[in-house]
């Protein structure tokens, strides 16, 4: 009985294995997912909270606030799903607790980090369909009227952006399409950051063929293959910038996921980001290295062509960037020129704090 107990059907390091009895045994994973409690940081005044978006799925998210500091105060809004193969990873763990403050701290926004299902107690499309609601659920506020109060009060529902790196990039982009190709009344998402993207390869993955029953593993899959995604050029968004890791083993997935989307007739503006020396999703694992400083600046563009249409109108503009000109692009959220730059320091770049 014993043997017939631990007998594999499946192993997918370092990721989780499948035995013949049914049971899933997750490997230990280099981020925490120790749990941290929301709330007040006496620090630096921000705050936090759960929520629940629904209580028929168990789809929960957590939300960071700045300091407020008045009631009229309206911030943008950052939605985020994070990465971990499908199958791990949390906005709830001391990771995602230290990255969120400290991007909240120094960017002045509002950020709603998605708690979506996990593969595979729950399989695939389980992860996206929790994704797409959230943002649904996200939306209803845009007329002051929705269940969450932090947002009716102080999110900006013209400046909303969306973002992950690894899974939750590859996450991030199917709810970008979803939203530009079926329409979401209440929000104008901005900006698209695609992080150390995981998409397919040439082979067929066999992990994620487990997780979703319904995908061939292969690159007929839009969800692992854009190119293949009639609606690529409906991509709902008027930026996105594509970021890889030189060590990272998933940078050639990025770098076919920038061009192909400067191809797709999408009428946007893509740039590109590497960064070198670096491995995967380097900026979770030492939030605090040099290359993962996260600053705002104000009162920069981000893109050296200003000029985006959406629509059936070419991408115009499609640019690599190098650590010189990375802190001269920024987000532009709006006509306020308020920015979020993801700074990798370079050796000659000046401090990012310094008002213009």
């Amino acid at each position: 009985m014993a043997s017939t107990t631990n007998e594999l059907t499946h192993d997918f390091p370092p990721f989780f294995k499948v035995f013949k009895d049914g049971r899933i045994e997750r490997y230990s994973f280099p981020i925490s997912n120790h749990h941290i409690p929301t709330g007040l940081d006496p620090n630096t005044g921000n705050q936090s909270k759960d929520v629940v978006i629904s209580p028929e799925t168990g789809l929960s998210a957590r939300i960071f606030i700045p300091k407020i500091n008045g009631p009229d105060q309206k911030l943008p809004l950052l939605i985020h799903y994070h990465g971990g193969g499908f199958c791990f990873g949390s906005p709830f763990d001391t990771t995602a607790q230290k990255y969120f403050t400290s991007l909240i701290s120094q960017a002045n926004m509002i950020v709603v980090a998605v708690d979506y299902r996990l593969a595979p107690e729950h399989p695939l499309p389980i992860a996206y369909d929790d994704s797409w609601a959230a943002l649904q659920w996200i939306a209803t506020h845009s007329n002051n009227q929705g269940p969450e109060p932090w947002l009716n009060e102080y999110a900006d529902f013209g400046r909303v952006f969306l973002a992950g790196e690894s899974a939750g990039a590859n996450i991030s982009h199917y709810v970008a399409v979803r939203a530009g190709a079926k329409g979401l009344a209440g929000l104008k998402i901005v900006g698209v950051l695609i992080v150390h993207p995981f998409f397919g390869g040439k082979d067929c993955d066999e992990m994620y063929k487990f997780m979703c029953p319904t995908s061939s593993g292969c690159d007929d899959d839009p969800k692992l293959n854009p190119a293949v995604d009639p609606d690529l050029s409906r991509l709902g968004c008027a930026k996105v910038l594509v970021c890889v890791a030189e060590k990272d083993w998933l940078k050639d997935r990025g770098v076919a996921y920038y061009e192909t989307l400067g191809k797709s007739g999408w009428g946007g503006s893509v740039e590109f980001f590497e960064t070198k020396g670096e491995d995967h999703c380097f900026h979770l694992m030492n939030a605090d290295s040099e290359n993962s400083k996260v600053l705002l600046k104000n009162r920069e563009e981000m893109w050296s062509c200003s000029d985006v249409h959406l629509g059936p109108k070419p991408c115009t503009n499609q640019n690599k960037l190098n650590h010189e000109t990375l802190n001269l692009k920024t987000w532009l959220q709006d006509e306020d020129f308020v920015v979020l730059v993801f700074v990798y320091k370079g050796p000659n770049l000046q401090p990012l704090n310094q008002q213009p």
